[in-house]
């Protein structure tokens, strides 16, 4: 579903260059749910913003679903982004003065879709996260845990193939962290492939993979032996 072959993202401020990734190697197969974890600074977020066709490597190569990604426009890049990958932030990233209907309507009439599919995609999405009755209610209307129930709720509306999740429970409490990791697994389960970004190490650890990310090189997690095994051809040969 998702692949990098040695990629490497290098940011340029005047004559300053930091580098995020380092030849990166990683494949995420389809209806797979992998976690990232790592500090600070460490890529986590430029490797979401890649895989989300948010940034292009600077180099290497990365394939969507059998697209390589530098071969496309920005039109495509933004149609594929629009119809295969859903995004969940921290912070929500609701618009405040549109009611929870309106917020899952923005992506889908982007997409040119009809009035009445998209009436019955958000109805379906916001039943499925248990917040249909609110759906004329404004996100400040709502706790922290009920917007970001929202803000998957706008990401399934468009029936992605990947789910890209970055500190979705980061300003959440205990409770409200474990009903939205909860809630990521039984949409991975139904057959979405989930990327999930956290520090919270107990809930990276109930994903299938657990990928570690330092000084942007990414290493696998092996939950067997507690073991770290570096991401490179052989390992995923």
């Amino acid at each position: 579903m998702l692949a990098l072959r040695n990629v490497s993202k290098i940011y340029r401020t005047g004559s300053v260059e930091t580098t995020a990734l380092r030849s990166l190697d990683l494949h995420v197969k389809p209806g797979e749910f992998v976690s990232v974890t790592g500090p600070s600074g460490s890529g986590k977020s430029t490797l979401l913003n890649l895989l989300g066709l948010l940034e292009a490597p600077s180099a290497g190569e990365y394939l969507i679903d059998g697209a390589l990604s530098h071969t496309l426009s920005d039109f495509e890049r933004s149609r594929l982004r629009n119809e295969k990958i859903g995004f969940v932030f921290q912070g929500f990233n609701l618009v405040r003065d549109l009611t929870i209907f309106d917020n899952c309507d923005i992506p889908l009439r982007y997409r040119g879709m009809g009035g009445t599919e998209r009436r019955t995609r958000i109805e379906s999405a916001l039943e499925r996260v248990g917040l249909a009755s609110r759906a004329r209610h404004f996100p400040t209307q709502l706790s922290g845990g009920q917007q970001q129930r929202v803000a998957i709720a706008r990401a399934l509306a468009g029936s992605p193939r990947v789910l890209l999740a970055d500190e979705p429970t980061g300003n959440l409490d205990t409770h409200m962290a474990e009903e939205i990791m909860a809630m990521l697994e039984g949409i991975n389960q139904a057959g979405t492939t989930v990327v999930l970004i956290t520090h919270d190490t107990a809930l990276a650890a109930r994903a299938h993979r657990q990928i570690r990310m330092l000084d942007g090189i990414a290493s696998e997690i092996d939950a067997v032996v507690s073991d770290t095994l570096t991401l490179n051809a052989s390992a995923l040969a």
